[in-house]
């Protein structure tokens, strides 16, 4: 089977680093799982997700000029999820869940732009006008202590 954009493929893991896991393909070639493509949640950790000699279904989503394969796990995990409802926790890949993740509830924590699930727009929205509001404060800050009273020498 020949390896190429949008085939499914079995591999095992051979390596984890910071930036992703490293997986051996059949035909003894080596493809990347970046970190972004582990899960369709915030991975801080691979540790968390895989392990070495895993056994894992990736999908190729890139193979570049210099014959570097891109994989993906999350893009996989999305469709058995609408494929499955619920399934026994032996009987799914294996492929963990992780440690801060609770019976499938979202324990994300709001930050100052908006809560968890806030639209990607409305996020931005926020974090430009909370930006404009600082960078005024700091202009105006910085204009007191430029030609304030009392702030020249002479």
């Amino acid at each position: 089977m020949s390896i190429e954009v949008g085939s499914v493929l079995d591999g095992v893991v051979s390596g984890i680093t910071n930036f992703g896991a490293f997986i051996e393909l059949p035909e003894g070639k080596t493809g990347l799982v970046h970190i972004s493509e582990v899960a369709d949640e915030y991975v801080k950790d691979v540790h968390d997700f895989l392990a070495e000699k895993d056994k894992v279904k990736v999908k190729v989503v890139a193979i570049d000029e210099r014959g570097k394969i891109g994989l993906s796990i999350k893009q996989l995990q999305e469709k058995k999820a609408e494929e499955k409802t619920e399934a026994p926790a032996r009987e799914r890949s294996s492929f963990r869940a992780p440690r801060s993740n609770f019976g499938g509830r979202d324990f994300r924590k709001p930050n100052r732009y908006g809560a968890a699930s806030a639209s990607f727009e409305d996020k931005l929205s926020k974090f430009l006008k909370d930006s404009d509001e600082r960078l005024t404060d700091l202009r105006r800050k910085t204009d007191s202590k430029r030609g304030g009273r009392g702030s020249r020498r002479d």
